[in-house]
C-alpha cells in the first residue's frame, strides 16, 4: 500500500464530508482515506488516502466516475495537489 495525502479546495466543505461518494468510488477499488479539514482556510480539504498503487489511483482519477463524484463533491478540481509520503 502507499500513503498520500491529497489536498483541494471545496465549494461548501459540510457537503464534502458528508458525501458517500468517495467510498463509492474508491472503496471497491480498495482505497481508504480519512478526511481532514484545513482550520486556518475555510474551504481547503485533505484526506490521508490509502492506495493499492499509484496506477489505480491514477485510472480512477482519469474516470468519469471520479470527475462526476468530483463535482457532486463541490470539489475544485484545478486545486487538487496529492503527495506521496517517502
Amino acid at each position: 500500500m502507499t500513503t498520500l495525502m491529497i489536498t483541494h479546495d471545496v465549494d461548501d466543505v459540510e457537503h464534502w464530508l458528508a458525501s458517500p461518494k468517495r467510498e463509492e468510488v474508491f472503496g471497491p477499488l480498495g482505497i481508504s482515506a480519512r478526511t481532514c479539514v484545513d482550520s486556518d482556510r475555510s474551504n481547503h480539504v485533505g484526506l490521508i488516502v490509502e492506495v493499492p498503487d499509484i496506477d489505480t489511483l491514477q485510472r480512477v482519477l482519469a474516470s468519469d466516475e471520479a470527475a462526476a463524484a468530483m463535482k457532486h463533491d463541490g470539489v475544485q478540481p484545478e486545486t487538487l495537489h496529492i503527495m506521496v509520503q517517502s
